[in-house]
């Protein structure tokens, strides 16, 4: 290379390192956003926020609101809008810092902490309702009285209290109060005072809708109701709810269930139901209402122990849900329920049996089926069957209001809710199963229904697995993994380790049925707490099949993620 080749390539070396070095000095000035979100610290490592998030299938829950008049369009609209108080009151109900942590992340508008924001909507709170209520965002451990109790409180210092303090226990053990300190003493706080900005904006939206209603009874309950909320009781209401009749308008708003309460189950959370009632359906199943003395007599235990008190009435509404709120919205949605839950009703005039048909279908077609894909024998998943679905959830919700309810334990009248405190959830729903399998088979009997029993016990078994994912934690989870390792022991369920599936005895089944109903019945007879725990910690464990079997589920959702406003539905876009 000659000397003008040296110094042309020396100078073209020199301006290159100087572009270079300007491209690195712009880099370093102007640096690129990243294409990956950083993951934020308060999220939990192990938690994948896109897995937990398709565990719940959107789904539009689509309703016929054609034959609706004006002013009922009109009510639906207005108690929609009162039940978004539901789920702010529900939201403070389960944690202290809800209100908190949400305020943080609706600050954030990256594409990370929307996706917590979504996932912390669907479980009211940080906490993941199908994972064992573990965190997943923050540092917290959800107390066991959510936030009903202060975060500290034992139940130790709660019952010593009432032992101090007698004059207090009917306003601590009240389904209606928060339990606070005040000056280093534990004192009662009533909802409507706890919750009052809300409470006061339920009860002006109620008695808006009671001014639209023409429909008498509906009238009624709307205006009682609003003005129960004010006075934390809510009995007067109730008993008018059970007459409602001749709307096609079925709404259930207020605080009714104490699965949220897990150091007592003494009290209830906020919930609402906003539904349009199909007539033809609900007529067709009023037949079942008056077997109810007829289905208490059959109950396999002595007739001591059967309740006869309670009131017959039985109405059954088969409805499409148009709107959901707070308790009843929160992870897995409901399918159906029993009301009231106050004994005081029940004893009065009985409970309302209310089946969400809509949410019902998307459940059966977007998890059981494809769960009962996986997990059945193949010789027994033809059995699996819808109308088989529909009747154990009916008379799941039927068998609620049977069976001991307020009993007497040494010499003083109380309820089974009161004596089993939280063991009360998973029995009682573990009862409400296993009573309605037993109920379904006596309808057969009666003639007034004509189900299959193979396709009944074998659409039982594949429920078993949709409702253990929902956590052996949760209420329904629980009393189904009672039932599985009851009935398993029993011979009625059999695990193939080769071929990894599950199949039913069906020479079997209708014993097992009549024992575990039995034997869950004589707990809540008995009121019996230690015995209602050691028939939890011997039935209650999750056995290696069974969690092994959950593993290859995960691709399929575990429940859906009610969409409500939409093209074409009442709530519109």
């Amino acid at each position: 290379m000659n000397m003008k080749d040296r110094i042309i390539s020396i100078f073209t070396a020199i301006i290159l390192a100087i572009l270079m070095c300007l491209i690195m000095a712009c880099q370093l000035s102007n640096p690129q956003k990243p294409t990956k979100i950083i993951e934020d610290k308060s999220m939990h490592k192990n938690f994948n926020i896109d897995k937990a998030i398709s565990q719940y299938s959107p789904t539009k829950i689509k309703y016929d609101y054609s034959y609706l008049k004006d002013n009922e369009k009109k009510i639906i609209k207005i108690l929609v809008d009162a039940s978004k108080d539901i789920n702010e009151i529900f939201l403070r109900q389960v944690f202290s810092k809800n209100v908190d942590i949400r305020a943080q992340l609706e600050k954030k508008s990256d594409p990370l902490h929307k996706k917590i924001l979504h996932y912390f909507n669907i479980n009211f709170g940080p906490f993941d309702r199908l994972n064992e209520n573990k965190c997943f965002y923050g540092n917290y451990v959800k107390p066991a009285g959510a936030n009903f109790y202060p975060e500290d409180m034992t139940k130790e210092e709660f019952n010593n209290w009432i032992k101090a303090h007698p004059e207090d226990e009917e306003q601590f053990k009240s389904p209606y109060t928060v339990i606070r300190r005040k000056n280093g003493n534990l004192v009662a706080i009533p909802y409507s005072v706890v919750y009052k900005k809300f409470i006061d904006d339920i009860s002006d939206k109620l008695k808006e809708a009671a001014k639209l209603a023409k429909n008498e009874s509906l009238k009624s309950y709307l205006n009682q109701r609003a003005e129960d909320f004010k006075r934390d009781d809510y009995y007067k209401s109730d008993l008018l709810w059970m007459d409602v009749k001749g709307t096609p308008i079925e709404v259930v708003i207020g605080p009714y269930e104490v699965y949220e309460d897990g150091l007592f189950g003494y009290k209830t959370s906020f919930e609402a139901f906003i539904t349009i009632k199909d007539p033809k359906m609900s007529k067709k199943l009023e037949k079942y209402g008056k077997y109810l003395v007829d289905m208490e007599k059959n109950l396999p235990i002595e007739d001591k122990y059967k309740n006869f008190n309670r009131g017959t009435s039985s109405p059954i509404s088969v409805v499409d849900e148009v709107y959901v709120a707070g308790d009843a919205r929160a992870g897995v949605q409901t399918s159906a329920f029993n009301l009231p839950n106050d004994e005081r009703v029940r004893e009065a005039k009985g409970s309302k049996k209310v089946l969400l048909r809509n949410v019902m279908r998307a459940k059966f077609e977007k998890s059981l089926i494809p769960i009962a894909d996986r997990v059945l024998d193949k010789n027994i998943r033809k059995y699996l069957d819808f109308d088989s679905y529909f009747n154990e959830v009916l008379f799941h919700e039927i068998s609620h209001g049977l069976g001991p309810g307020i009993i007497e334990i040494n010499g003083k009248k109380t309820t089974v809710n009161d004596q089993l405190k939280d063991l009360y959830p998973p029995i009682e729903e573990c009862k409400a199963d296993v009573t309605g399998i037993w109920n379904v088979l006596f309808m057969n009997k009666k003639g007034e229904l004509n189900i299959d029993e193979k396709k009944l016990f074998t659409t039982y078994l594949a429920g078993i697995f949709r409702s253990v994912r929902f956590g052996i934690n949760e209420a329904h989870g629980k009393g189904m993994i009672v039932q599985y390792n009851y009935l398993k022991d029993k011979g009625c369920i059999i695990y193939d380790p080769a071929t990894k599936r599950y199949s039913v005895d069906f020479s079997k089944m209708k014993d097992g049925i009549k024992s575990i109903t039995h034997d869950i019945l004589m707990l809540e007879a008995n009121g019996d707490y230690s015995a209602a725990k050691k028939f939890l910690d011997k039935y209650g464990y999750m056995p290696d099949e069974v969690e092994n079997t959950l593993k290859t589920l995960n691709d399929i959702p575990v429940d859906i993620e009610p969409i409500f406003k939409y093209k074409g539905s009442l709530l519109g876009e």
